[in-house]
């Protein structure tokens, strides 16, 4: 995601789903990589400690801090968004969306993570 706030509340409804599907911590695992790079110009520090604080309280999780925008570039992700990508275990790509999911996108990737966690 961008490494702004508002990259942040585009997908917050997925987010927000994950934290109460109660999927197995031990077989799951969410990774999180900020594009420090498209940040508002002066928010890096803000950026980081934001990243740093997301860790202390989701322990469980990944942070991934890509100061130079160096996923975004690989995976052609747009400026200030939001992608969400669901691999499976072998890290076969299993979804992939770059902005905003739809409700019935939310509802498939829940099915999805529970059906791989199987």
């Amino acid at each position: 995601m961008a490494g702004r706030s508002s990259a942040k509340e585009i997908n917050g409804p997925l987010i927000e789903a994950l934290k109460t599907a109660g999927l197995p911590k031990d077989t799951y695992q969410t990774t999180t990589i900020v594009n420090q790079d498209d940040a508002v110009w002066g928010t890096g520090g803000f950026v980081k400690s934001s990243v740093e604080d997301s860790k202390e309280e989701f322990s469980w999780s990944s942070f991934i801090l890509d100061a130079d925008g160096n996923v975004a570039n690989a995976w052609d992700l747009k400026a200030k968004s939001n992608a969400i990508i669901v691999l499976d275990k072998s890290g076969k790509v299993l979804f992939a969306k770059d902005g905003a999911l739809t409700e019935q996108e939310i509802s498939d990737v829940l099915s999805m993570l529970k059906t791989a966690l199987q």
